[in-house]
């Protein structure tokens, strides 16, 4: 990942943005009722804290001075019921919003990994896999925050901060603006720390993804780096990156231990001051010993809202950059779009025609250029060429991972661009040579979800494609544990077992794109002699580099810099003396070689 990446991953906006506010606050309407709810119960609780001073007052200038104890012990009775309320109010409260927090959250990770499922191979390839992991952990994480303990908590801080103000305006003016005198210190002791704390919590992620980027593509090369010894080499490197990363939290520890020993310090001088004053007052009778009590009391609470906004700001401000990333993500658009099922398309045959067809990843840079061809039901069809050709872009564009600029690919006579998604991938299975193996079961990487392929569909496709013995071997059998990529396996082995899967689709195409390149002979040998039986009456398309395994094909196509410069059966190829003809010579001149050595 770039240093510009790293960026466009930490850039931090604005504490607050109407717009994206306004976008979120749509995930919250379904839950109305309990957000309301919420809010009733703070506004509740902040009433009832604020009662508190008053039942102090009342305790002491009418029962504790005049020594009336059975008064005092009723008031402080109540005092305890208020208590005891006031945290039940605070449980309810604390916990309808968490729930709100885990229900949004929940929400918009299915939004948003639903959404990437339609998203075309294009975008997968300009975006890292890592980057669109952090969409759908961290970023939605932050919302939480934001939902479970923020939106609500600003709310209630602000509210309490008024009620406290107007409660010392009602008390005593004069000490309410003596109190107030300390707020400029206050104010820009929090502005200082919110501006320190910005810059260092940017600093902070910013080294944590360099971190994670670092851990994931070198845990995921640990073979190279045993291979060449470089362990002590990439761990001094590692401990760069960990320092970094440690003195940036070190910074942020530093200053929120600066920050809130400073506001202690403003918020005892304050009550210094109201002391000192308030004991004139009280000599002077302008002041009870109660009022005063309740006033210090009151002002105690002042602080505590100030310094929860000054954290919520934090909260508020990582929301925003979340949310906008997210919405990033969740506006771009699917460039392949499926129709509507109109269940008119049903009962395939399987014939293909490529009619001048062009095609381009960027621009006008073709990858294929007029290409046509026609592959008929059963047909057995190979596509050759040199790398680079444009053989893996034809599957690509049959299967409409991407779409193709001109012309047109027809299944059955109806364009593919007509057909929904589903119909068009239920009728093709496509084994690559790259496999991909789900952690799990050899049932559920053969099966994929589907309910309608039974155990019995599962082992008929493992015996074709002789892996049967070697899963039933397993403890478990069908469902023995499959470790992550397949760990475990052997590369013949999960090739066998992609064949497996495409098997138990029984699909009306099926599609190998250079899916034997990777097997050892015996093993290539053991899969082209159950294709031989499976490709009967099948529609096949086989991409293969090692030209010997599609001599028997009906029809081999030879791709050059995107164009099909040949076509013919094996024997008409090589009697041709063309492209095919060096090709296959250049391979059995290595088979020689090989031999030989």
């Amino acid at each position: 990942m770039t240093t510009e990446n790293y960026h466009e991953e930490e850039i931090l906006g604005k504490a607050y943005d109407a717009r994206l506010m306004r976008r979120l606050l749509r995930y919250v309407r379904p839950y109305r009722l309990p957000l309301f709810t919420a809010i009733f119960l703070l506004i509740a609780g902040s009433i009832l804290q604020l009662l508190l001073p008053v039942m102090v007052q009342i305790g002491i200038d009418k029962y504790l001075l005049t020594k009336d104890l059975g008064g005092l012990g009723r008031i402080a009775l109540l005092a305890a019921g208020v208590l005891v309320a006031a945290f039940l109010l605070s449980y309810l409260q604390s916990f309808i919003t968490m729930y709100i927090g885990q229900r949004v959250q929940y929400d918009v990770r299915m939004q948003i990994f639903g959404h990437l499922q339609k998203l075309h191979m294009g975008f997968f390839d300009k975006n890292p896999v890592g980057r669109l992991v952090t969409r759908v952990t961290n970023d939605v994480s932050v919302l939480d925050e934001l939902f479970s303990s923020g939106l609500v908590s600003v709310f209630g801080d602000i509210l309490t901060l008024v009620g406290i103000i107007i409660a010392l305006l009602y008390y005593n003016w004069k000490l309410a603006l003596l109190t107030f005198v300390v707020l400029p210190f206050l104010i820009f002791a929090t502005a200082l720390f919110r501006r320190k704390v910005r810059e260092i919590y940017r600093e902070i992620r910013l080294r944590l993804a360099r971190l994670n980027a670092f851990m994931q593509e070198h845990i995921t090369g640990m073979t190279v780096i045993q291979l060449f010894t470089r362990e002590k080499e990439v761990h001094d490197r590692f401990t760069v990156i960990n320092t970094d990363l440690r003195e940036a939290n070190l910074k942020s520890i530093y200053y929120y231990a600066l920050f809130f020993p400073a506001v202690e310090i403003i918020s005892s001088i304050s009550l210094a001051i109201l002391i000192y004053y308030g004991g004139f007052q009280i000599a002077a009778g302008a002041l009870t010993l109660g009022e005063l009590v309740a006033f210090i009391q009151l002002v105690q609470r002042f602080y505590n809202p100030i310094r929860d906004l000054s954290e919520k700001y934090n909260i508020l401000q990582s929301s925003m950059a979340s949310s906008e990333r997210i919405f990033k993500l969740l506006d771009t658009k699917p460039e392949i779009v499926s129709v509507a099922d109109d269940g008119r398309h049903d009962g395939f045959k399987g014939k293909i025609e490529f009619q001048n067809v062009w095609f381009a990843y960027n621009g006008n840079d073709n990858v294929l250029k007029d290409v046509s061809f026609t592959v008929n039901p059963g047909e057995r069809v190979a596509i050759v060429g040199a790398t680079g050709a444009g053989k893996t872009s034809l599957i690509s564009l049959l299967f409409r991972y991407y779409d193709y600029q001109k012309g047109s690919i027809k299944l059955d006579g109806v364009d593919i661009r007509e057909l929904p998604l589903a119909t068009l991938r239920g009728q093709l299975a496509l084994v690559l040579q790259d496999v991909f193996i789900f952690s799990g079961d050899y049932a559920g990487n053969i099966r994929l979800g589907r309910k309608d392929v039974s155990d019995e569909k599962l082992k008929e496709a493992l015996r074709k494609v002789n892996l049967y013995d070697f899963v039933m071997s397993e403890e478990g059998g069908l469902t023995a544990e499959v470790k992550e990529r397949g760990a475990t396996l052997s590369t013949g082995q999960k090739q066998l077992l992609s064949f497996a899967r495409a098997l138990a689709f029984n699909p009306n195409i099926l599609v190998l794109d250079e899916a034997t390149s990777s097997v050892d002979t015996a093993t290539e040998r053991l899969i082209q002699k159950a294709l031989d039986n499976l490709l009967e009456n099948r529609t096949a398309i086989i991409i293969a580099h090692r030209l010997s395994t599609i001599e028997k094909a009906d029809k081999i196509i030879v791709l050059h810099n995107g164009e099909v410069r040949e076509m013919g059966r094996h024997a008409e190829l090589l009697a041709q003396k063309g492209i095919y003809n060096r090709l296959y010579q250049l391979q059995f001149k290595q088979v020689e070689a090989d031999v030989t050595i």
